[in-house]
């Protein structure tokens, strides 16, 4: 393909009160999506999962051991508020993994409280780290940039994630491709390449 996928995983977000999206509504738009797509001629396998964002209302779903939205073999995808470490992170990921689900941070170096450190006591509790593919050319600025590359050099980076939310975005895509960063990441043995 010219972007260099062989398949596509679209993870829209659900924040109960921002977005509105639910698990229900995004596999009814998916299940409508994926008969339209053929029809234009692509055959590109398509998934859809979600990207939760971490909050009350989510972390009382996986208490109430509701099903959740996953790719792959039970993998999770979800965020948090970009400011500060959220008060019952770990007991979140406890819960999600005794639920035999296998969380997935996105984009950790967007998070004004990561650090080196806390990735690693994050992949100790079993989180694998999704950077966004954009940050590795400074698209979120450098500060972003630079954790970014610290975390593919010391091997924190488990996936790769498009952040593709509109075409000027997919325009960026085929520019990142030629840096040192990107390519040093593919080298890693991405989560990517087992989906």
């Amino acid at each position: 393909m010219e972007y260099g996928c062989s398949k596509i995983i679209t993870t829209p977000h659900i924040m109960t009160d921002y977005y509105g999206n639910t698990a229900e509504s995004l596999t009814e738009t998916c299940s409508q999506f994926i008969p339209e797509l053929r029809a234009q001629g692509y055959t590109i396998p398509f998934e859809c999962a979600a990207e939760y964002y971490f909050d009350e209302k989510v972390y009382a779903q996986i208490q109430q051991k509701k099903k959740m939205m996953t790719f792959g073999s039970g993998y999770l995808l979800f965020e948090t508020n970009a400011v500060s470490e959220p008060l019952q992170l770990k007991e979140f990921i406890f819960a999600l993994t005794t639920q035999g689900y296998r969380p997935v941070l996105a984009h950790p170096e967007r998070y004004q409280y990561m650090t080196v450190a806390k990735a690693e006591d994050l992949r100790d509790r079993g989180v694998l780290l999704q950077l966004n593919i954009l940050s590795l050319m400074g698209y979120y600025g450098p500060p972003i940039q630079k954790l970014a590359i610290k975390l593919i050099d010391l091997k924190l980076a488990h996936a790769l994630g498009s952040d593709c939310h509109h075409m000027e975005h997919a325009v960026l895509l085929k520019n990142v491709q030629r840096t040192k960063a990107y390519r040093k990441a593919l080298d890693l043995p991405l989560l990517n390449y087992t989906l």
